[in-house]
């Protein structure tokens, strides 16, 4: 088969990574690429945002398997595109794929198929929102309706704070159009899980569990970013509260999408907050996790195109998943500045030293080949992934091939999958 890849980052280097292991796979493309995909796929100078450019190259090529990483093309329609010209693709229609392009449609659809999430209001008027606020108990959190590349969520501790919060999404517009309608939501306490499942529109597979890490420092302080490590499986999501997801979560979403004829082929990916009350649905997205697919993917032992063929033929409930025991850490090393503005060409050290570690993967984030060598080019740079035979073991080996890699402000955390071993 030839296989096309779409996207840049760290979670489609570990898609190509895991296609390249299926015989199905002669040939592996990936529109645009990195640094480290260009040495399994070849790569393909189309941004992931030009439909009309992926679908002509994808009609030429006579690809049979497309499969879309980033969440910005599924929101503009890849799929239906593609359908519409009799091409194979793995990922949600542009309707099925409101569960992530737009926070106000999510909450209403979780209220409309009883799915279990936090109250809300949603506001497209900035003087409404912030009257709302005179009557909200605090903390609460802010959200940004449309895409806003995991950064348009703001926890608010005071009625000063969800002010300042409005103002920048709705009144400076730091997320352009994607803040033009918030979301105002009670704050759930609790500790955090994504759970990411394949739909063929009627039948779905659970993944296992991952524990993402939103904060730029260590304690999960600071602000959001993209993801900042992750590991699989986690501990919170114990087997009687995966079910508890599979029924209250996942089913619940794969019938109502049914139910609005948008059936949901992809990943339906559901960042949960496990509370007193139960697991409650945070956000939804409409593709695979970055970095959770970092964690997950090197721990499946089922062949992932037969996964994703089986997904688009509506026979998921052919399939049964083979998970490796073994834990698995990914450690994010982002550039000095990150989440805000950050320095990019610095050249890359320690690449093969810290693939030499036993049971260890570097996926490249945002980096580019240069002169030989490969420079970063990203705030997230590369995720350092490492398996062990428990979670201890696991995160020592992807902290040891860290140590081996390095450019000028090289920056991680230095907790990841500690809450882990506390539990």
């Amino acid at each position: 088969m030839k296989i096309l890849v779409i996207g840049s980052g760290g979670r489609e280097h570990a898609l190509v990574w895991k296609i390249k292991q299926s015989p199905h796979a002669e040939k592996i493309f990936c529109a645009p690429g990195n640094g480290g995909i260009a040495a399994l796929a070849e790569c393909i100078d189309i941004k992931a945002d030009d439909v009309a450019g992926i679908l002509a190259f994808a009609k030429k090529e006579k690809i049979d398997l497309t499969v879309v990483g980033p969440e910005v093309p599924l929101v503009l329609g890849i799929v239906d595109a593609f359908e519409q010209a009799g091409l194979c693709i793995f990922g949600p229609t542009q309707n099925a794929a409101e569960l992530e392009g737009s926070k106000i449609f999510a909450k209403e659809f979780m209220k409309e198929m009883g799915i279990p999430t936090a109250e809300f209001a949603a506001f497209d008027n900035i003087v409404e929102a912030k009257e709302y606020l005179k009557t909200s108990a605090f903390p609460v959190v802010v959200k940004a309706d449309g895409l806003a590349a995991g950064k348009g969520v703001v926890i608010c501790k005071n009625e000063q704070e969800a002010i300042a919060a409005l103002d920048q999404i709705m009144g400076e517009k730091i997320f352009k159009d994607a803040g033009a309608k918030v979301v105002i939501e009670e704050f759930l306490e609790g500790e955090e899980v994504s759970v990411l499942a394949i739909s063929d529109g009627t039948h779905f597979v659970m993944l296992d569990s991952a524990q993402d890490h939103k904060r730029i420092f260590d304690n999960d302080q600071g602000p959001n970013t993209g993801g900042m490590g992750a590991y699989s499986p986690a501990p919170v999501l114990t087997a009687e509260l995966k079910d508890e997801v599979a029924k209250k979560v996942i089913a619940p979403t794969v019938r109502g999408m049914q139910r609005r004829a948008s059936p949901f082929v992809g990943v339906i990916y559901a960042g949960l907050m496990i509370t007193p009350r139960g697991p409650m649905v945070l956000e939804y997205n409409a593709r695979f996790g970055d970095p959770e697919t970092q964690a997950v993917l090197p721990r499946l032992k089922t062949d992932l195109v037969d996964v994703l063929m089986a997904a688009c033929n509506d026979t998921l409930d052919k399939i049964h998943l083979e998970w490796d025991s073994r834990p698995a850490v990914c450690v994010v090393m982002a550039a000095k500045g990150y989440p805000g503005d950050y320095p990019k060409g610095d050249m890359i050290l320690g690449l093969d030293a810290a693939a030499k570690i036993k049971d260890a993967v570097v996926f490249h984030a945002g980096t580019v080949s240069k002169d030989g060598g490969v420079v970063t080019a990203g705030g997230r740079v590369l995720g350092v992934t490492a398996l062990g035979v428990d979670i201890k073991s696991a995160i020592a080996q992807a902290y040891e091939a860290v140590s081996k890699i390095s450019w000028g402000g090289a920056y991680f955390r230095k907790d990841i999958g500690h809450k882990a071993i506390n539990r």
